[in-house]
């Protein structure tokens, strides 16, 4: 069994390589290939946590996996991580377990990667402007994705806290020079959005985190941070106004996420409003961008796909590189 270290999967496996494991795990969710049962979630109220289970099974694959993933929003202000997690991979022909690794880490890269992928096949492709809501443990791989989505100029971030802000712009702007992209701190949501051309949310927040009327034409939004019905990130005045919805599965945006859930509940939007899966466009069998204009939402509440096509491709090049500890 091979033990992989946050510094093992970082040395191998890079965005651009997350970016395509999740379009590969979301094409196979859509098309029935990955067998993924809803997560199983404990709630731990008197932290204001939860505890999440995530099972997948690729026969295709010969590989399973289990990621245990905990969701901890107040730990940032101790310096720890908010989504603690290790990923078990898991050999389909044996049982026998083939890798441990950092579950914190895997789950960072593939979650930006979500937003990644979906920037890729679904935003246009002349993007100038970026937007990033949320400076927490998932914002630096989100950052990261988008711009490696599309060339940018600038990405403005906002936070609520305004010096957590200042110090992930400055710490971004050193480890996204290659890019030549301008990360820029600001003080509201309002100057975040403006103008941009791709949007990420990704928050704990229960109440919408932007003016959903002042997102321009053309714009891509991603939301990640709406995992259980009482969040809400996305402005429903937004939905009206979106010309296309899609989802990473949605079975499970429909089991937790109260980005859709609480609009449909109020009569907002319908369930015919929501487009489909984003592996159905990967496929080919749903239409994605189809002009320059239209405004399209993706919401991600995560799929353990994500996680075991991703543990699969860090363990094949963990393999190559020599990386890790081997424990016999």
């Amino acid at each position: 069994m091979l033990l992989l270290s946050r510094d093992d999967i970082v040395r191998v496996f890079k965005m651009p390589d997350a970016i395509e494991a999740v379009k590969t795990a979301f094409a196979m969710v859509s098309s029935g290939r990955c067998e993924v049962p809803l997560r199983t979630m404990i709630q731990a109220p008197k932290r204001n946590g939860a505890f999440l289970f995530m099972p997948a099974y690729a026969e295709d694959l010969d590989l399973a996996s289990l990621k245990c993933i905990n969701q901890f929003p107040g730990n940032i202000d101790k310096g720890l991580p908010s989504s603690p997690a290790q990923v078990l991979l898991i050999d389909g022909t044996s049982g026998l377990m083939k890798a441990i690794m950092d579950g914190t880490t895997v789950t960072q890269l593939r979650t930006g990667a979500a937003s990644g992928a979906a920037f890729d096949v679904l935003a246009k492709k002349n993007c100038r402007r970026g937007a990033l809501i949320g400076t927490g443990g998932q914002a630096a791989s989100q950052l990261t994705a988008m711009v490696c989505a599309r060339k940018l100029e600038e990405v403005r971030v906002y936070d609520l806290n305004w010096e957590r802000t200042r110090a992930f712009a400055e710490r971004m702007n050193d480890e996204l020079d290659y890019y030549g992209v301008r990360i820029v701190p600001v003080r509201t949501s309002d100057e975040c959005i403006e103008d941009a051309d791709l949007i990420i949310t990704v928050t704990p927040s229960t109440v919408p985190v932007f003016d959903g009327t002042k997102v321009k034409k053309g714009a891509t939004v991603s939301c990640v941070g709406a995992y259980q019905y009482h969040m809400q990130e996305l402005d429903p005045a937004l939905l009206p106004r979106a010309s296309k919805i899609y989802c990473d599965s949605v079975e499970a945006v429909l089991s937790e996420s109260g980005d859709l859930l609480q609009p449909l509940d109020k009569g907002i939007i319908t369930r015919d409003d929501i487009t489909g899966d984003l592996g159905n466009v990967i496929l080919g069998k749903l239409a994605g961008r189809e002009n320059d204009d239209e405004i399209i939402i993706f919401e991600t509440v995560g799929v353990a796909a994500q996680d075991l096509v991703a543990a699969a491709r860090i363990y094949e090049l963990a393999e190559k590189a020599g990386a890790g500890l081997r424990w016999e």
